[in-house]
């Protein structure tokens, strides 16, 4: 089973790129991230007609998530339940016995700054959800954009980037709060790939010179996170003319 996951950065823009890539994925769930766009915006038609059903959680301009499937998509939820936020960020389906969470967690801007306060609480309820999902679904899979480098590791140049947004302290203590919750890294089952990054800066050159972060992650309960059979970033879609600053992460169990 192939799990998924890309930050579209404007599904409008990036429709072409997401069908030409579906259309060497044979079966499995893709979440997406980053649509920018209203659910009655959305292409449920050219994504039916190229094998995939959808359900989405849209939202103008900005955040907006989806999750795509060949198979049916059943017991769709959008959001947090109790959370009273506009922010469109959650999305979860059951596809056969497997649930599947699509999210993509606020960025935080700077350390210190409103957002990154709503960040960091966002991600607290966020865990409580999951511990929800995960005591009802031995089956979970939690795909997304996290806005988080959980190591030193996952970044280009641990030196500049240590004790910044996305890389600061209380962010991966959240992020480790998400594994606690009783998932997995997919990533930490796999002997470590020379590729690991799947966001490069648009600015200076980053993706030519490969100044990225690994902050897009499939988190696996263990059921699912014992049968991991590989772990990959496909660059194809990053080398396309106004591609995504992600690259599609693709795992498969």
């Amino acid at each position: 089973m192939l799990l998924a996951t890309w930050n579209l950065n404007s599904l409008r823009v990036r429709l072409p790129h997401l069908l030409d890539w579906l259309g060497h994925q044979d079966d499995g769930v893709v979440a997406l991230q980053e649509l920018k766009l209203e659910d009655r915006d959305f292409p449920a038609d050219a994504l039916r007609e190229a094998g995939w059903q959808a359900v989405s959680n849209g939202q103008k301009t900005y955040n907006g998530v989806a999750l795509l499937s060949r198979q049916p998509l059943e017991a769709v939820s959008r959001d947090i339940p109790g959370l009273d936020d506009p922010q469109k960020r959650v999305i979860a389906a059951t596809v056969g016995d497997t649930r599947v969470i699509s999210v993509y967690v606020p960025n935080g801007q700077a350390v210190d700054s409103q957002k990154y306060a709503y960040k960091l609480d966002w991600m607290a309820r966020f865990a409580d959800y999951l511990a929800d999902e995960r005591a009802r679904h031995d089956r979970l899979a939690v795909l997304g954009d996290y806005n988080v480098a959980p190591t030193p590791e996952d970044t280009h140049d641990p030196e500049s980037w240590e004790g910044h947004i996305l890389c600061s302290g209380p962010e991966r203590e959240a992020f480790q709060k998400l594994l606690d919750a009783g998932l997995v890294d997919a990533f930490t089952r796999v002997p470590a790939p020379e590729q690991r990054y799947t966001w490069w800066d648009y600015r200076g050159a980053g993706f030519r010179r490969n100044l990225g972060l690994r902050i897009d992650h499939a988190l696996l309960s263990p059921a699912l996170a014992d049968s991991v059979g590989s772990w990959h970033v496909d660059l194809a879609p990053r080398r396309l003319e106004r591609p995504s600053d992600h690259a599609p992460l693709v795992v498969t169990v």
